[in-house]
């Protein structure tokens, strides 16, 4: 009876569009802004294409964000894009994006996040390298490093069981914190670069594009081959820029969520934009953007073959020096783990509302205490835990990246049906650019979509497949539930 008493009925509205607004932004800024431009500098060769990318990265995610709007404010409920994707297309459709986000896309990149953060951790405590295997067991190899990402996500959950204003004091914090940096960095980084001269040099051959091999060798890149190169170098900036939608999970415990949602979905997606954008400028102003993978020093390396893609370290060190490693090591885990809260905070919403429609384990459906789904995040921490000792940080960034993509697709599609099978539904936001930037957003996303599949056939079609186990799962816990009826 104890228990009973204490579980709570329904969410607090406790946060408020600022609040909201950091976990857009702070779900978004984890660990890769800091490393994957060194990728994509190789696979690109020219600064006026790796900014392109982030531009258009940026769009994409600034478009999406403002079509979400719409379905936020005619579904103000805990669960978010699951909701919206049941509403437009049905149970099935809603179960496999739930089961999706469930094994791979939400748990996925709360372990890549995680595994991440324990990588610089490593750096002040180097037993957590992953060259420190504890047990091997087969392909799965258990480190001194998995288990501290582990235990990073246990400590996480736990305090996010506490209540969401344990979360969201989290959250504010170490999102400030890093956005602050982040900006101290952009601010010094261009005013030396401008001064230095090395901006305007990284821009003389701003468009011929090129690729450069691991042992140095750069072949010209044009045509198709140029299209294939700039596409599936936007798996690492998309990867940087995923998770915004974060917040529609949570929109049972936001205050006003018909007007706070899209425009936190707003405010957070367009300040992340501009801040990786301007990163990536600091980058160039620091860095030459060319390098060679034998080079000694950190300017003959570039950011093409920064030390173990760690451009924000090298490019940092070219104005402290050696105590840079230190001092962004710091920054990226206090990126890390403050994305990982958002993450973990939003991500057992979506299980509770699944769970709440009988498409989920039972006990996913119950809030604590403290008015959270206490075990729904506990599920979920135990199958992130799992991930971090199954993957790399590499295979998790592709699986993640391709499904993310492909269900926002689906969702914003569902925005073109709802307004034929629903146009008297109040809508107290519509859709910026209706149709048109909905309409551009899907086409962009499509083309991206292929070329990944072209490029990264292995990985896609991994994510592919788990999407598509959901299928089958779906009819059997429909068929257990009428034989429990």
């Amino acid at each position: 009876m104890q228990a009973v008493a204490d579980e709570k009925t329904d969410f607090k509205r406790s946060l408020s569009l600022i609040d909201s607004t950091l976990i857009v932004s702070g779900s978004m800024i984890g660990s890769g802004v800091f490393i994957v431009t060194a990728d994509m500098a190789r696979n690109l060769g020219a600064s006026g294409w790796l900014l392109m990318l982030w531009v258009l990265t940026g769009l994409l995610t600034v478009a999406a964000a403002l079509s979400y709007g719409e379905l936020a404010g005619m579904m103000p409920k805990a669960g978010g894009q699951y909701i919206y994707i049941q509403r437009a297309y049905g149970h099935l459709t809603g179960f496999v994006y739930g089961w999706t986000v469930f094994t791979v896309i939400q748990t996925g990149t709360i372990a890549a996040v995680a595994v991440a953060f324990t990588k610089y951790t490593a750096v002040f405590i180097p037993a957590l390298s992953p060259d420190n295997v504890l047990l091997a067991l087969g392909p799965v190899k258990v480190s001194a490093g998995s288990l501290f990402a582990i235990a990073s996500l246990v400590l996480l959950t736990w305090l996010n069981s506490r209540g969401v204003q344990s979360g969201k004091l989290i959250q504010n914090v170490f999102t400030s914190a890093k956005l602050i940096a982040l900006l101290g960095l952009i601010v010094v980084g261009i005013a030396l670069g401008l001064n230095s001269g090395l901006l305007s040099a990284n821009f003389a051959s701003a468009w011929d594009a090129s690729t450069t091999t691991a042992t140095g060798e750069v072949l010209p890149l044009a045509g198709m081959a140029l299209v294939l190169a700039f596409g599936t170098s936007m798996v690492g900036s998309l990867f940087s820029a995923d998770a915004w939608n974060n917040v529609t999970f949570i929109a049972g415990e936001i205050k006003n969520p018909r007007r706070n949602i899209p425009l936190a979905l707003f405010f957070g997606t367009l300040i992340v934009t501009l801040i990786y954008f301007l990163a990536n400028v600091s980058y160039l102003s620091l860095l030459p953007l060319k390098g060679s993978p034998t080079a000694t020093d950190i300017v003959g390396r570039g950011i093409q073959f920064a030390e173990a893609d760690r451009v924000a370290t090298a490019a940092v060190s070219t104005i402290f020096g050696n105590i840079a490693v230190a001092f962004m090591a710091v920054l990226i885990m206090i990126s890390t783990f403050g994305c990982n809260n958002g993450l973990i905070l939003a991500g057992a919403r979506l299980y509770y509302a699944m769970a709440k429609d009988g498409l989920f384990l039972k006990q996913a459906s119950h809030l604590n205490r403290n008015a959270v789904p206490g075990r729904a995040l506990w599920l979920q921490c135990i199958w992130a835990s799992l991930l971090c000792l199954s993957g790399t940080y590499g295979d998790l960034l592709d699986y993640c990246t391709f499904t993310s993509l492909c269900f926002y697709i689906v969702t914003i599609g569902g925005l073109f049906l709802l307004r034929r099978s629903e146009p008297a539904t109040e809508r107290p936001y519509r859709a910026f650019g209706y149709p048109l930037v909905p309409a551009l957003y899907i086409i962009a996303g499509l083309t991206i979509c292929a070329i990944l599949l072209y490029t990264k056939t292995f990985n896609t079609g991994m994510g592919l497949l788990i999407a598509g186990l959901g299928i089958p799962v779906y009819f059997l816990t429909k068929r257990g539930q009428r034989e429990e009826a």
